[in-house]
């Protein structure tokens, strides 16, 4: 085994999984454990890690609902991407030294199959866009609008969380490909910079009073493109304006996770599915890794281009401390974040 100079310590912190919530997280939900650190095995590499990924999805994961995922037990270390230094490794497939990224959830340092991650270069792009523009949401992004929604130059493009990870790169790449993009976001801070910052072409505010009427005036010629992560009432305004043959990407129900019984009222499912028959539209869900092995390498060539010339921008919200996670974690699911959410584990050696 191959060691760093400076070797790990002998205890470590973990967020824990306490306990199931009902409806909405507290912080109850999770606990903070001190634990030793554990020991590489055979073609197994030590991870410290650097920085950890807050995302929707984890609150799926939380439930024991069945979904496409397997649940976090109770008692378990939360899941979640990171970028990680290898610490020691007893592999020749990685080094001591190198930054990889790897899904070995909230905590400090991990331990992980040498060949179940995937090495970093440090001077192509900050690390902690591995997590972001440049990894899973960047690619569910990518995946789920070229594959799915296949925009064509003209048509109009719709994404609701567009100030978001995901959504802020939907917006962009549609506009590269030569469609309008339509942005929704919360709140006029998060819309200013949708529309300046990002560059769509229209960008509005789903609290505003007149949102149904804006989004109306939006979308003069309907919406070809409704890439959908959020759910709730948003999709209930933009579903009338979808045009004849439109898709509809569906990746995310955030709007929705925390919910504890069915809406009340009646049973809305034979307007959806009427309209998804007389206008012939597409409605596909999609996890991003079921097109990973076919076009995750073609997205890391151009998305890295991308963001060289310009031409697609991105937004990180980072805090600081692992015992910071869960209160992040919660705001994120009200909204409270602005790009995407990262949490800095430990020092990042290649930065300042």
């Amino acid at each position: 085994m191959t060691s760093s100079a400076a070797s790990a310590p002998t205890t470590h912190h973990s967020v824990l999984l306490a306990s199931r919530p009902h409806g909405e997280p507290t912080p109850e939900n999770f606990t903070i454990e001190r634990t030793p650190v554990p020991e590489p095995g055979p073609d197994e590499v030590l991870l410290r890690t650097i920085y950890l990924s807050l995302d929707p999805y984890m609150r799926g994961r939380m439930s024991d609902a069945e979904s496409y995922d397997e649940p976090v037990p109770v008692g378990g270390v939360m899941v979640g991407g990171t970028v990680s230094e290898v610490v020691a490794s007893n592999s020749d497939l990685v080094t001591v030294g190198d930054f990889v990224i790897a899904f070995t959830g909230w905590q400090e340092y991990a331990v992980a199959p040498a060949n179940a991650v995937r090495r970093l270069d440090p001077s192509r792009a900050p690390l902690s866009t591995a997590l972001g523009v440049l990894g899973m949401p960047g690619f569910t992004a990518y995946a789920g609008l070229l594959e799915i929604g296949r925009p064509q130059p003209s048509e109009t493009v719709v994404v609701a969380a567009a100030a978001g990870p995901v959504g802020s790169a939907v917006g962009q790449i549609a506009r590269i490909k030569g469609a309008r993009a339509v942005g929704i976001a919360g709140g006029p801070e998060k819309v200013r910079y949708v529309k300046e910052e990002l560059g769509f072409d229209v960008a509005l505010d789903h609290r505003s009073p007149d949102f149904v009427d804006e989004l109306a005036a939006a979308t003069p010629d309907g919406i070809d493109v409704y890439f959908e992560n959020v759910g709730g009432a948003v999709f209930d305004a933009v579903l009338p304006r979808v045009n004849e043959f439109g898709r509809i990407p569906l990746c995310g129900l955030i709007a929705q996770y925390n919910a504890t019984a069915l809406p009340e009222g009646p049973d809305r499912s034979p307007v959806l599915l009427r309209r998804i028959l007389t206008r012939s539209l597409t409605v596909r869900g999609f996890i991003q890794r079921e097109f990973v092995k076919a076009h995750y390498r073609q997205f890391q060539e151009d998305m890295a281009g991308w963001i060289a010339d310009g031409r697609v921008r991105y937004r990180e919200d980072v805090v600081d401390g692992l015992d910071k996670a869960p209160e992040a974690f919660l705001g994120m699911l009200r909204g409270t974040n602005f790009g995407k959410l990262v949490v800095q584990v430990g020092p990042d050696p290649t930065r300042p």
